[in-house]
């Protein structure tokens, strides 16, 4: 599967990027250079969820890199987001799903993993530190320490309570409660957020590390006026595996109603088409933040990130819309990134992972990742100097735990107990059964393989060279060695932490 590049390997040309683009600073430092990570909530990129943003394309993908390979390493909010935060795999940072009691924002995190998170160390690198937006889905809950607790290594805080909204929600301000009501102008959190980044931007002090994080295009799906009569027409995109039974996969994926009943297409066409006007207003944001750069003299010296927590569908399998699934559109994400040293107009295709953002803020900022309990590496070197794409990572792990409810759900009295998100017409998105573990390979070949945690260790095996969409499970017809080999690679990631995640 290609010769993955040695940590010590990344270490030296990481030392390389910082003697020859850093300078010297007073004393014989080297000058740190700002980041700015916007972090939009379910962008897709399989299913066309970047066309809206033409302005992100120009400002950021153009006169930067764009990643054609970026994955997250679990396809749900608030363990993706964990991951993004801690640099680790779920089964390391142990966030399981959504819930307090899945370890989402909960006590034993902020007490664990907070004090490990990327803005902690870049705070004692003398790092002002600023977010503003949703951070994980539990964050404010009174018995994780309320809207007083403000994780650690943020100088401004600006987070949401709770999961995305765009009106009527709470903020807690540096710890002190913010109500918002339903008035545009001073309400709408997209817009709030881009304001209060503006305001940070004109007082801060560099070298600053300013993360956006806007609720679109996540439900409720709600507009800004000036939005709201865009793409009136737009259909999610017919191809690929829309409305195509799943028949040789995990039983979850094999009850979807297929084909889809026509309620369900009216639903999620009309969900596809807001969630596209809703990612219209962080299009502004990200024209807005770029111009105050730019006003500032700051973007020579500033490294800007777009990437989302997750992907999404909107009718592939059969499943109205969602996330949580292992397939491509779910795991993909956007990723640009412009900066100091990164030359304009380049794709490219090395699978990066959303828990090599926090490695590659550390790196940026002269940190020694492998002091920490990382399990990523940064992608700075692959910007910046000469690695090859045959010298980075092959393959990676992609990890979900179910969630389900015990009871049955009332509007569907046909479904047992220990399914969830079973809407519209009663087809479930998840599962306690739902857990999987995957390998994702992209060299030699594009394979996957996943293994379910359920009563017959369901196998999945696709060969996405020969079938990207994912609608032939080969695992019954491939060689058993084969399978074997997978399943011992797999074995292996899942044990795996720190510098072992990157070998």
């Amino acid at each position: 599967m290609g010769r993955p590049v040695s940590w010590a390997a990344l270490l030296v040309l990481s030392v390389a990027w910082q003697v020859s683009l850093g300078g010297a600073a007073a004393g014989g430092q080297r000058r740190l250079h700002n980041i700015v990570l916007i972090l939009t909530d379910d962008q897709d990129t399989e299913i066309g969820g970047m066309t809206p943003m033409k302005k992100t394309q120009a400002l950021i993908g153009q006169p930067g890199a764009s990643f054609a390979n970026a994955f997250t390493v679990t396809p749900l909010c608030c363990p993706s987001r964990s991951s993004l935060l801690s640099g680790r795999y779920p089964h390391n940072h142990l966030v399981r799903n959504n819930s307090l009691e899945g370890n989402c924002s909960s006590p034993a995190w902020q007490k664990s993993q907070e004090p490990l998170a990327f803005p902690v160390y870049l705070r004692r690198q003398g790092y002002q530190t600023f977010y503003a937006g949703k951070y994980l889905n539990q964050y404010g809950h009174p018995r994780a320490g309320g809207i007083q607790h403000v994780p650690m290594g943020w100088s401004y805080w600006n987070g949401l309570v709770g999961n995305s909204r765009y009106y009527n929600y709470t903020l807690s301000a540096n710890g002190q409660e913010e109500q918002h009501g339903q008035r545009y102008q001073d309400d709408y959190l997209t817009d709030l957020i881009t304001n209060r980044s503006l305001e940070f931007l004109k007082k801060a002090q560099p070298p600053f590390l300013m993360v956006l994080a806007p609720p679109a295009p996540h439900s409720p799906w709600t507009a800004a006026p000036r939005y709201t009569t865009f793409y009136n027409t737009t259909k999610a995109p017919r191809g690929g595996s829309f409305n195509v039974h799943g028949k040789d996969k995990h039983w979850l994926v094999r009850q979807a109603r297929s084909p889809m009943a026509n309620t369900s297409i009216t639903f999620l066409d009309k969900a596809y088409r807001e969630r596209w006007q809703t990612l219209l207003s962080v299009d502004d944001l990200v024209e807005r933040v770029m111009s105050q750069l730019k006003a500032l003299d700051l973007l020579a010296t500033t490294y800007v990130f777009y990437t989302s927590d997750n992907g999404y569908h909107a009718g592939q399998f059969s499943l109205p819309i969602d996330k949580r699934q292992l397939y491509e559109f779910d795991i993909r994400v956007p990723l640009l990134v412009r900066g100091p040293g990164i030359k304009a107009n380049q794709t490219r295709l090395e699978p990066i992972l959303n828990i090599d953002l926090g490695p590659t803020f550390l790196d940026i900022a002269g940190i020694n990742v492998s002091q920490t309990a990382m399990d990523g590496q940064s992608f700075l070197p692959l910007l910046v100097t000469p690695v090859q794409s045959s010298e980075w990572r092959a393959d990676f792990l992609v990890q979900y735990t179910g969630e389900g409810s015990p009871d049955r759900d009332p509007a569907c009295p046909a479904l047992g107990p220990g399914v969830s998100q079973c809407f519209p017409d009663c087809v479930c998105e998840d599962a306690f059964n739902n857990t999987y573990a995957c390998v994702r390979a992209l060299r030699p070949h594009g394979l996957q393989y996943c293994e379910f945690a359920d009563s017959q260790t369901f196998v999945e095996l696709y060969n996405l060279t020969a079938d990207p969409f994912q609608l032939h499970n080969v695992a019954k017809s491939v060689d058993p060695t084969l399978l074997e080999a997978l399943n011992q690679r797999l074995i292996k990631f899942l044990a795996c932490a720190g510098p072992s995640c990157r070998i």
